[in-house]
């Protein structure tokens, strides 16, 4: 029977030819022969958050949900280690245990700690990386069953290619996690005029430890949101509180309200000015996880793009100019985060903003993502791994310094191309047997 595979979203499926479940190092390396000897291409699929194609396959798809365990933690280091199949929800949890918490994480816990990092998975804060940048030491299994720990005294090329290495180098299996202290965090959100957080938008970036805000093409008014570490006791709110504000108004609610902008889009710059003027000011001191992750209970599709953070007010304003000529009843998202090393984050390198554009399922994407794409493409802008763009190798090349560098590490972990997929050549360009520019590197 053959068995389909499909994302969170429902937008994107294949049916492989083979889809498993491996339990341990023994029963992968069993698959990867398998697939060796039936000349099946091998892609893993973490929790299918990705709105992109990243995953498919008609060869072997990899569940590895059953390899999720906290294997070793050392508080005292702050280095745990953990499996890949680890779901972040299951993980920030676990950590808390044992005092340790990852300095940022993202809105959304449900992706696995392997296909966030693989991504390029990010929160926001000006003076903290992506998600990536926590991974001490990368345990990974080649095409051949070899399994190779990667940290950065052992070989640092492979280190930094793997930490966002968008499943293209082999399955990762483990990670080495480098943590801080459990600390809570005051949340504070509340409306701003848009005009007023752009005019001292340095300010808000680095006055607090974590700041975003959401916006809507229609209205003037910004939801902002910031984060600050505190020296007080976590105090949940009551579970009414939570379920009235984070399921009933922001999940169920505003589901209702874009049904209705689909089947009435004349409608939707009324349902923005409302749903923005509906924000109000919330207070939550609570664990830092707890603090930065929120549900996602209806579906939808998003492009998210990486630019360099002195053009943050420019593309943002251009943004949402350009969203008012398109029916989308969903907002803008805008976050921050430090640059960081690994050769192929769409921070690397730089201070960047992130902005991020969504369409609700069953509404057209693709004029409206190409519009905002074009914005992107005039700021440098480097799509998120994980997230809709019509870029290809030959577009991104350019915008990668350490491209090659990537692609030499490629070569000589997947030679043959077996963790490739239409995605990968697409993005990255087939596997090339061409000679390693290794001299150039030393």
């Amino acid at each position: 029977m053959t068995k389909l595979w499909v994302n969170w979203a429902g937008d994107q499926q294949c049916a492989p030819a083979r889809l498993r479940a491996p339990r341990d190092h023994a029963e992968l390396a069993a698959e990867l022969a398998r697939a060796a000897d039936h000349g099946h291409r091998v892609r893993v699929a973490g929790a299918g958050h990705s709105f992109t194609d990243t995953c498919l396959t008609d060869g072997l798809l990899l569940d590895l949900s059953r390899m999720n365990r906290v294997l070793d933690v050392d508080r005292e280091s702050g280095l745990a280690r953990v499996q890949a199949g680890m779901t972040l929800a299951a993980l920030n949890t676990r950590l808390d245990d044992y005092g340790l918490a990852f300095p940022n994480l993202g809105d959304i816990d449900v992706q696995t700690i392997a296909g966030a990092t693989a991504t390029g998975t990010h929160g926001t804060g000006g003076r903290l990386p992506n998600i990536s940048a926590a991974l001490h030491a990368v345990e990974m299994m080649t095409a051949d069953g070899n399994v190779v720990e990667l940290t950065e005294d052992s070989d640092p090329q492979a280190w930094r290619a793997a930490r966002v290495g968008i499943g293209a180098l082999g399955v990762v299996t483990a990670f080495t996690l480098r943590l801080v202290p459990s600390f809570v965090l005051e949340g504070i959100e509340r409306p701003i005029p848009v005009d007023e957080v752009l005019a001292d938008l340095d300010s808000h970036i680095d006055g607090n430890d974590h700041f975003e805000f959401y916006m809507f093409a229609h209205s003037p008014i910004a939801m902002t949101k910031r984060n600050n570490r505190v020296e007080l006791p976590a105090a949940p709110r009551a579970e009414i509180v939570d379920w009235f504000a984070d399921i009933l108004l922001s999940n169920y609610a505003f589901d209702g309200l874009c049904r209705l902008a689909r089947r009435r889009p004349a409608l939707i710059p009324w349902i923005q000015r409302g749903a923005a003027y509906a924000g109000s000011y919330r207070r939550q001191v609570d664990r830092s996880y707890r603090v930065f992750t929120s549900p996602r209970l209806f579906r939808f599709t998003e492009m998210e793009y990486a630019i360099p953070r002195a053009h943050s007010a420019a593309a943002i304003r251009e943004i949402k100019d350009t969203a008012k000529r398109f029916d989308s009843p969903m907002p803008i998202e805008v976050r921050w985060v430090a640059g960081d090393d690994a050769f192929l984050s769409p921070a690397g390198g730089r201070a960047t903003c992130y902005i991020a554009v969504h369409q609700y399922q069953g509404m057209d994407h693709e004029p409206f993502f190409r519009a905002c794409e074009a914005i992107f493409d005039r700021y440098d802008g480097r799509p998120h791994w994980g997230k809709r763009h019509y870029q290809s190798a030959a577009t991104l090349r350019t915008r990668y310094p350490e491209w090659d560098r990537f692609a030499a590490v490629r070569r000589r972990f997947d030679p043959d191309g077996r963790f490739a997929n239409d995605y990968s050549d697409r993005v990255l360009g087939p596997v090339s047997a061409a000679q390693d520019p290794v001299d150039q590197y030393g």
